[in-house]
């Protein structure tokens, strides 16, 4: 349980989140400092090394922050929520980790409400994102899962990033920019851990034993693609209706052939007035 207090500019609950996680977690070391290359890769290296300890590193800010398909994730201190938590795991089946994890984060962040539609959206396979209507969406965070080789097992890293506050870098971003503290303005980047980190890691614990079925009626609450035109990058489906996920975690997509499963890839959705997907 370590903070650099030299560096870091935020009050990181790193005891208090050690204590809380590790019944779940035995062995738990959270960390936070104030840069890094990327706490993915980070962990990555310390979990070739050794697999037997959990890690949980937060990052005031990452100068090679990585997205899914090699994209990079833009962040500065205060701005962003940017961690990474690194564990041995061992699923029966990896398919739609990713899917249970944003559904955690959301409903961490956003508690259902009955009769109330969620603000917060989960755009398949790995992005949280704010509605502003119909068909209007902001992207606000996003999850990047990666496997290593570990002690004749399998290790696996979960990157989360969160946008927190307002980024002026942000303008030109083709998704849009959507913070959360549109939905909380007195939420900070250390609340905002305090509040996600044991629901992930609840999340991840029941996934290990359960898999995506318990989490696939939450899921489906805050699809974004369910019932829209979308555009993907499979070959011969490029377009199609999305249908929600199946038991896998795949994207139902229904085209001109039949139904296609669609498990990689780029899906995009671009409604009449959206700021983009």
């Amino acid at each position: 349980m370590t903070v650099d207090n030299a560096a870091v500019a935020l009050a990181w609950p790193c005891e208090a989140l050690a204590a809380a996680l590790r019944p779940a977690l035995p062995g738990l070391q959270v960390q936070a400092v104030a840069s890094v290359a990327s706490t993915n890769t980070r962990l990555i290296e310390r979990l070739r090394a050794d697999p037997t300890t959990p890690v949980l590193l937060v990052a005031e800010a990452q100068t090679a922050g990585r997205g899914r398909s090699g994209r990079s994730w833009q962040s500065a201190p205060g701005a962003s929520l940017t961690f990474s938590l690194g564990l041995r795991y061992a699923p029966a089946d990896w398919s739609g980790l990713s899917l249970a994890i944003g559904v955690a984060l959301a409903d961490a962040i956003e508690p259902a409400a009955a009769g109330k539609a969620p603000r917060l959206q989960l755009k398949w396979p790995n992005d949280l994102w704010l509605a502003d209507g119909a068909d209007r969406w902001r992207k606000l965070g996003g999850i990047l899962v990666e496997t290593v080789a570990a002690g004749g097992g399998r290790a696996c890293v979960v990157g989360i990033g969160l946008n927190v506050r307002p980024l002026a870098t942000a303008a030109d971003l083709s998704s849009g920019y959507a913070c959360l503290q549109e939905l909380e303005p007195a939420l900070d980047a250390p609340g905002l851990l305090q509040r996600v980190a044991l629901p992930l890691v609840h999340a991840l614990r029941r996934f290990e034993c359960e898999g995506l079925s318990p989490f696939a009626a939450a899921y489906a609450r805050r699809d974004l693609l369910q019932g829209r035109r979308v555009t993907t990058t499979l070959d011969g489906a490029p377009e199609g209706l999305a249908e929600g996920v199946d038991a896998q975690g795949a994207l139902r997509l229904r085209h001109d052939g039949g139904v296609a499963r669609v498990t990689s890839g780029e899906v995009s959705v671009r409604p009449s007035a959206a700021v983009g997907a």
